[in-house]
Parts: structure tokens; C-alpha cells; sequence
């Protein structure tokens, strides 16, 4: 409980989900998705174009099919781990904290987890997106629609927010205690650390310099004042982070980039291509992280659990292994409590 008694509200925030698999609901949930700009971050005409000529009318049937393929009996992946994690953080923190779950797009709405927290009577608010590395299209979007949310119920002074958590102790502790277990198990001749990617464009939007990202093989190495906001850099600095904690050298470990959507360059290397170069070399067991979800979901589950593994066997490989997502393993439930403790005032 913090040290003057008041109550702290906690708002974990996660992407979101359609409400099922079925085609319709599918659409609406791109619909709002693709319709932030943050997301698909075109002028508005191209936007509405391709939106609403393209995606819209192409891509939910094939997306619906994606979820169908993962859902459970109990619902969306995505939505039962975030939900299990806020029940856990809660009771983590204890009573002078009250903790609930948003969803930047779909449901459980943001409007209405912070509804719920007016009603609980908090006194501030700490809003933590549930994405490790930051990306104006994940973190900075959900920080966006908290603030203008909240600003209408809570005073400024009242609301924090938590942002990239790329190379906190927790979460690196976290996610390697998860994969020792089964990599050690599973004896791979590889590990792959595959990320959600972004387009190029939106990764240069973020250097400060102009003229840092991007621009060399070397411009993610390190951490410094032009990419300190970076996306790709951060992922950089999470996967040097990990391979240090599970005792990967360099020959030994990958990253990689997934999820590119359209035709314009997103950020390289992609996933499927190091798949490919990978079985070129003679790699035949492989393990794959995805450190930039903390919740399996879609794009871990689907995109990397069948179709990268169908892609992998049909290469030659003859052993492939995807780690689990954090989802509300208890070491990470600790993790998140302690960000939130650090940020309480």
C-alpha cells in the first residue's frame, strides 16, 4: 500500500482482439486497428484508400481463418493470459492497489477498464502498456488514447504512465527463467529472438539525429541519444540482454523481424528469410523467442507456431521449438508488480 493509504489505480493495457473468430468480427476489429494512424501511419486520402479498398475487403476472411486456428473454447489467447496476468498483479500488489485490464483496440475497451477504476475510487492512475520495446504505433498509441481518456475524469497531476521496459531486470529475468527449462531440454543448434516488426519509415520518424537509424549494420548496437527511443534498436539491446542471461554466443543466437504487412521495406532482418538462410547452413533444430509479446497471441502462436514451423520443416529442419510468452508466470507477475511499484508516488 503506498505510504499516504490512498488507493492507486493500475491500468494494464494490451493491443486487443476481435471478439471471435468469425469473419465479421474479425473486420471490425481491423477496422479500428488499421484505422489508427499511428498504425498505419499514411496521409489521410492513401489511408482511407487502402483501408477501405484493400484491407478491408481482403484481409479479414484470411485473418479470421489465422484466429480460428488458435482460438480456445474459453476465447482469444491474447485476452485470457492479459486477464490471468491483472487477477495476479492484483493480488501481488494488494489493497492499496486496484488493477484492471484494456484493450487499445476491441474488448475489454479502455474506456471501460477506466470506468471501472473511477468506480473502485482511486485516487491516480499508473498506465502501463504491456509492450516491452517502445513503438509509436503500440505504446505511443495507447499512452495517446489513456491520456484523453483519463484527463476527462482524473486531474494531470494524478495520472504516470509507464513506458519501454526493454531491458528491466525483470522482464530479462523473466523470460530467460521461462526458457531455460525447455532449451536445455531441447538441446536447438539455434535460438531464433523474432520481433514484431515496424516499416522503415516509422522506425526514421524516431531518430533524433536525422540521420542515426538505419543508415549502417552497426546503427543498433548500442543505446545512445539518437536511438534512444528506438524500436529496432531496443529490440537489439533486449536480445543482447538475453543471449548474456542464457549463455548464447554470438554464433549461437539470431533476430529477426515478423508480421510485415504491404509493400513498402519494414525493419530487417524478416523472420521468414532467416528461417530460410538458417536451414541453408545446415541448422537443423531450431528455438524460437518472441520477446516482444509478453501475452501468446496471434502473431506467436499462429504466425511463428504454425505457419514458421510448417515453413521450417518443409526447409529440412528437423526439430522446432517455440518458447512460450510470459503470459502470468509468476516470476513475471512479480516483475510487473515491481515496475508499478516504482513508478507509485
Amino acid at each position: 500500500m503506498s505510504v499516504d493509504r490512498r488507493r492507486t489505480g493500475v491500468l494494464l493495457i494490451q493491443l486487443g482482439t476481435p471478439e471471435s473468430p468469425s469473419v465479421g468480427d474479425v473486420r471490425r476489429y481491423l477496422r479500428e486497428f488499421l484505422g489508427d494512424r499511428r498504425v498505419l501511419d499514411l496521409p489521410r486520402l492513401p489511408h482511407w484508400l487502402l483501408l477501405h479498398g484493400v484491407i478491408l475487403p481482403l484481409r479479414p476472411r484470411r485473418s479470421a481463418a489465422a484466429y480460428a486456428s488458435i482460438w480456445t473454447e474459453r476465447g482469444s489467447p491474447l485476452l485470457l493470459h492479459s486477464r490471468a496476468l491483472a487477477e495476479a498483479v492484483a493480488e501481488e500488489l494488494g489493497d492499496g492497489f486496484a488493477v484492471e485490464l484494456g484493450m487499445r483496440y476491441g474488448a475489454p475497451s479502455l474506456r471501460e477498464a477506466l470506468g471501472r477504476l473511477a468506480q473502485a475510487e482511486v485516487d491516480r492512475v499508473i498506465a502501463l502498456p504491456l509492450f516491452p520495446q517502445h513503438a509509436e504505433s503500440s505504446t505511443g498509441s495507447a499512452l495517446a488514447r489513456f491520456l484523453e481518456l483519463a484527463g476527462g475524469t482524473w486531474q494531470p497531476s494524478k495520472l504516470s504512465t509507464i513506458g519501454a521496459f526493454f531491458d528491466h531486470p525483470g522482464l530479462i529475468a523473466s523470460i530467460a527463467a521461462l526458457a531455460q527449462g525447455p532449451l536445455r531440454e531441447f538441446r536447438p543448434d539455434h535460438v531464433l529472438f523474432s520481433y514484431h516488426g515496424l516499416p522503415e519509415r516509422q522506425v526514421r520518424k524516431g531518430d533524433a539525429s536525422g540521420s542515426h537509424c538505419l543508415e549502417s549494420d552497426a546503427c543498433c548496437s548500442a543505446i545512445g541519444a539518437a536511438n534512444r527511443h528506438c524500436y529496432r534498436a531496443q529490440c537489439f539491446a533486449t536480445t543482447r540482454a538475453l543471449a548474456a542471461a542464457l549463455g548464447l554466443g554470438s554464433e549461437r543466437h539470431s533476430i529477426s523481424f515478423q508480421s510485415r504487412l504491404g509493400r513498402t521495406p519494414w525493419i530487417r532482418p524478416y523472420t521468414d528469410q532467416v528461417l530460410a538462410e538458417l536451414a541453408s547452413r545446415g541448422i537443423r533444430r531450431l528455438a524460437v523467442l518472441c520477446p516482444s509479446f509478453v501475452a501468446d497471441c496471434l502473431e506467436t502462436l499462429e504466425e511463428i507456431g504454425i505457419r514458421a514451423r510448417e515453413q521450417w520443416t518443409n526447409a529440412g529442419g528437423e526439430g522446432f521449438l517455440l518458447l512460450p510468452s510470459l503470459n502470468s508466470e509468476a516470476r513475471w507477475v512479480k516483475a510487473v508488480a515491481d515496475l508499478v511499484r516504482e513508478h507509485a508516488w
